[in-house]
């Protein structure tokens, strides 16, 4: 089967790829791919809403097939759960993710917030080639740092301590992601229920 990713975000891209090696039968696409594709603005109130502008944009150029949208972010419980579906896009509209990563820790430190429990959370919405809506949801628990450290991952990775580790993200790697993220808990919900339905196709 093809399955279309909705996303041009090359970390996140990579993630997907590595989770889905050993599944058979599966290809790998992304919005990439598809001369001439732009992406509707992620201007929704809440991940669910954004998963679902990302997937439906892309099913309407690729009518037939399975696509898959997500919206993924962190939220900071003494920042009021920001920055939230603003994630990406926390320091401005075009914010590297350094940039991103200082301020959060700036604002952290302004406001003084203790304890500093965070998650990650993940909408995921798969369109079915006719046109049926699922809707998956993972959640990794832990604490922001108080500096960044780590080379590996993206995003907030070099600050994100998960419970009952000592190591960022960004230090633990791909493989402690590809079995503990919250991107992977939604994939892994989309998996399952795939495997219950494909033999009945």
């Amino acid at each position: 089967m093809e399955l279309w990713i909705a996303t041009g975000n090359k970390g996140k891209l990579e993630e997907y790829r590595m989770a889905l090696r050993a599944v058979p039968d599966i290809q790998i696409f992304h919005q990439g791919e598809i001369k001439g594709f732009t992406a509707r603005p992620e201007d929704g109130q809440t991940f669910l809403d954004n998963a679902r502008i990302k997937a439906k944009t892309l099913k309407a150029v690729k009518p037939n097939a399975w696509v898959l949208g997500e919206d993924a972010g962190l939220e900071v419980v003494g920042l009021n759960n920001l920055p939230g579906v603003h994630s990406a896009r926390y320091a401005g509209p075009k914010a590297a993710d350094s940039e991103n990563v200082a301020k959060l820790l700036k604002m952290m430190q302004i406001r003084n917030v203790s304890p500093r429990t965070a998650q990650f959370k993940c909408v995921t919405v798969v369109i079915t080639p006719d046109n049926q809506e699922w809707i998956f949801e993972g959640t990794m628990k832990g604490t922001i740092g108080p500096k960044a450290v780590g080379q590996m991952g993206f995003g907030y990775d070099p600050v994100f301590v998960p419970d009952n580790e000592t190591k960022t993200l960004a230090e633990l790697g791909p493989g402690y992601k590809i079995q503990h993220s919250h991107r992977a808990q939604a994939l892994n919900q989309f998996l399952e229920k795939l495997n219950s339905v494909l033999p009945q196709q």
